[in-house]
């Protein structure tokens, strides 16, 4: 059980504001021997872990409970997730141990939206779920001591959302590191890097975007124009204030599809071009399908801490994600790995894993960064990180940050992408209702375009297929030769395109596994 720091403080001196915000953050110049943590911040509410029940001599809140006592405080989390705005507000004021639980965000997240703020584009950010569905401004607020509520519960995901990052992304072992090159061609890449995560420092210096575009600019130039933010679209203006001024577990990440229709820039060589692609991926073999294909580059924007868990590149793709600015710490792994604390379904369809980075941080960040498989490295600034096709990968912001990113065809791997598409329809994702077999399309374009191309991934994609077949047969004791069974079509997971409602329901079929972050 967790002990805060604070537990010898007085009672007089644990008056918290409401839904005020705690803060706490260990520099990259913090020696790793004294950012240790133990140094928990306090809670704003004065809310201690459970452990520090024990050292306390005073009245527990928990005994105000009445009848509800019978019922653990994972329990009553789950019991008050039911409960509407006006119910659970005046069930906070019956004591404080209930005025600790409602006052929880996450609940307030939930009920922000199932309300009217669900289709709102702006309106003011006030620093909470609650307080922003409520409508506190910072002098509306109550001060109420909880310092006599002991709860893991409440506790926990507010250390979550402390917790120092440095801890986890500094010190990378040698043999862990990803590789970081100036630049490559295109004929270094397909001979040996197809395959490996790499970061290049100086492909992408000519960008017309890495040098105008930050954080402030954009604030400036797009205030009005909505993003989608995974379940929410708002205007970047609010999406701005709820960055700067939010302490939430698992920030809200704006990743947008649409952002250069929406921005009215331009993509790839052109006089006016924001940004292109990078010459040393070669040709995007998705690019034959034309406006067919499924959806494929999105812009990034997201405070400290935000970012995505384990999951792989949606349809067997490969990937590369180019900082604009901020830095983002990067935790791979190579396609038949099993990464600690991600747990796939016996037939691979499904995944489980920790709700937050956090929690993974917290708990198998340790053990994961033993494995040899283990691939780590931080991408900066002005910096761009290629993601092989198939890869597990993590990456978390490590600052406030602007990325553009690709999913991407190139030549090495059209095996694995023909044969995601042909076997794995099931989790198919990203293309238009109208693409009914995306393989037979993409088939089609690749016989016009790149017929010998074709053939050898149709032989390498049979060869893999056959030789999954006869693993199979030999682990469950039968031989097809012999009239066995067929293996079930379907295998790796894979998640989708990604950040759970990121869809268009009116024009696009997302099959596939999705994720929320």
């Amino acid at each position: 059980m967790l002990l805060s720091t604070d537990q010898q403080q007085k009672p007089d001196d644990l008056i918290f504001e409401a839904n005020g915000n705690g803060s706490h953050r260990v520099t990259d110049e913090d020696d790793a021997e004294t950012a240790v943590e133990s140094s928990v911040p306090t809670h704003p509410l004065g809310i201690k872990p459970l452990g520090n029940k024990y050292f306390h001599t005073g009245n527990d809140a928990r005994v105000n409970l009445g009848d509800l006592q019978v019922l653990p405080d994972e329990m009553l989390a789950q019991l008050f997730e039911h409960l509407d705005k006006r119910t659970l507000r005046l069930l906070g004021y019956a004591c404080k141990f209930l005025y600790a639980h409602c006052s929880y965000d996450d609940l307030w997240k939930t009920i922000f939206l199932e309300s009217e703020f669900k289709d709102k584009f702006s309106f003011q950010w006030q620093g909470s779920w609650r307080a922003t569905v409520l409508g506190l401004s910072p002098e509306k607020r109550i001060k109420i001591d909880c310092s006599n509520v002991f709860s893991d519960a409440l506790h926990r995901p507010f250390v979550c959302s402390h917790i120092s990052l440095p801890k986890y992304t500094r010190n990378i072992p040698p043999a862990n590191k990803i590789p970081s090159l100036d630049d490559l061609t295109y004929e270094e890449f397909a001979e040996k890097w197809s395959k490996k995560p790499f970061i290049l420092t100086r492909c992408i210096q000519s960008w017309p975007a890495l040098k105008s575009w930050n954080m402030e600019k954009l604030h400036k130039m797009y205030s009005d124009v909505v993003f989608r933010a995974e379940a929410v679209d708002w205007s970047f203006d609010t999406y701005y204030q709820y960055m700067m001024d939010s302490h939430d577990e698992s920030p809200l990440y704006l990743f947008d599809k649409k952002f250069a229709e929406k921005m009215k820039i331009e993509v790839g060589k052109t006089k006016d071009a924001a940004y292109w692609n990078p010459d040393c991926f070669g040709k995007d073999l998705f690019e034959l399908l034309g406006a067919e294909r499924p959806a494929h580059r999105w812009l990034i924007i997201g405070p400290e801490r935000s970012g995505s868990t384990f999951h792989k590149d949606p349809n067997a793709t490969s990937a590369w994600n180019a900082v604009i600015q901020g830095a983002k710490y990067w935790i791979m792994f190579p396609p038949s790995a099993q990464v600690p604390g991600v747990y796939v379904s016996e037939d691979q369809s499904e995944v489980t894993s920790p709700l937050s980075i956090a929690e993974w941080l917290l708990e198998f960040h340790a053990e994961a960064r033993r494995l040899p498989e283990c691939r780590e490295g931080i991408c900066h600034a002005g910096e761009i990180l290629h993601v092989p096709s198939g890869w597990w990968h993590l990456v978390v912001n490590l600052e406030p940050g602007i990325a553009l990113t690709q999913n991407f065809v190139p030549k090495a791997h059209l095996s694995d992408v023909l044969s995601f598409l042909k076997y794995k329809a099931d989790q198919i994702s990203g293309f238009k209702k109208e693409v009914e077999d995306p393989y037979t399309l993409f088939v089609e374009r690749l016989r016009v375009e790149y017929s010998e191309l074709l053939e050898e991934a149709v032989k390498q994609m049979e060869e893999k297929q056959g030789n999954k077949k006869r693993r199979w047969d030999q682990v469950v004791g039968h031989d097809t030769a012999e009239g066995g069974p067929e293996q079930k079509k379907g295998g790796g997971f894979s998640f989708g395109f990604g950040f759970g409602d990121d869809i268009d329901e009116e024009d696009e079929i997302m099959t596939g596994t999705e994720m929320d972050i």
